[in-house]
Parts: structure tokens; sequence; C-alpha cells
């Protein structure tokens, strides 16, 4: 999946940006925090992982 669809569909749910990391970018909202990592493309099955943690699949 590309970084950018993962991304909006996280800033969809409400997250916005806080900083960057050392190799990942961190999201917040409000208590919730998720750290996506910085390419371009990012590995299915993590991003999978990620919307699901959040229910967002």
């Amino acid at each position: 999946m590309k970084q950018r669809d993962l991304l909006k569909k996280l800033e969809d749910a409400g997250f916005t940006f806080e900083r960057h990391g050392g190799n990942h970018d961190i999201y917040r909202r409000g208590s919730d925090i998720e750290k996506v990592p910085r390419h371009k493309e990012v590995n299915e099955s993590l991003a999978r992982m990620i919307l699901r943690k959040w229910k967002l699949l």
C-alpha cells in the first residue's frame, strides 16, 4: 500500500501528524499514537495490521 493512502485513511479517522521519529512519522489522535514507517510503499500486511488496530478496515 502506498504510504500516502495509509496516511489518508488515518487522517480521515482523526489522526494528525505530531512529529518525525528516526525512521517513522508519529501520528496522534487524543491519547492514541501510531507510528508509520517513512517509506513510499508500506508492507501490505503491516498496513492491514495498522488499519485493523484502529478498526478502519
